[in-house]
This record gives C-alpha cells, sequence and structure tokens, in this order.
C-alpha cells in the first residue's frame, strides 16, 4: 500500500489515473482478489464508485482506452478469474443497477 493512503484513497486514485473518473466510493469494499504481476503478487481491493465526473485527459489516457460497458458486458470481457469473480457476486447480490 502506498504510505499514508487508505485502501479508499487509492482507488481513488487509481479511478482518475487510470480512466479519467472521479467520484464517491461506497464505504465497504465489495471483495478483493490477487493477481500476478512483474514477478509479485498483487492484492487488489474492489470498490463500487458513483461517477461524478469524467475527464478526456488524464495520466494514462495515452496508454489506455475508457469504453462504457454494461456490467454484464463487462463479465464478458474480465479476464482474470478474480476480478470476474467479485464482479460476478455483486451483480447476483443485486448491489449495482444492470442497465440493459
Amino acid at each position: 500500500m502506498e504510505s499514508g493512503k487508505t485502501l479508499a484513497e487509492i482507488a481513488l486514485q487509481e479511478a482518475w489515473e487510470e480512466a479519467g473518473l472521479v467520484g464517491v466510493l461506497n464505504p465497504e469494499p465489495v471483495g478483493s482478489y490477487l493477481y500476478d504481476k512483474w514477478g509479485g503478487t498483487c492484492h487488489v481491493t474492489v470498490y463500487l464508485m458513483g461517477v461524478t465526473g469524467v475527464s478526456e485527459e488524464y495520466p494514462e489516457c495515452m496508454l489506455r482506452e475508457r469504453e462504457w460497458v454494461t456490467p454484464m458486458q463487462a463479465l464478458t470481457r474480465i479476464k482474470d478469474a478474480g476480478l470476474h469473480a467479485v464482479l460476478r457476486r455483486v451483480l447476483r447480490e443485486d448491489r449495482i443497477e444492470v442497465r440493459a
């Protein structure tokens, strides 16, 4: 974890850096998962976020393409088994609104 930051603060920072999104997090995480990266294991804590702002310019805009999809479409695109399981559980528990 980054020094002096909470998991929620890091989640908001990542949303900004990777997708240009700002918003409000639900206070409790909805799950977590592990994945391997650069020879180590990363532990990711997942929060739901209500998006309040979207920017076309953000730190990783030249590296990443943002695309809005439904939660069900996201499930078909997620390759990481851990993240897939978290989203599947959230959808099953009706924690997020599913739009067609």
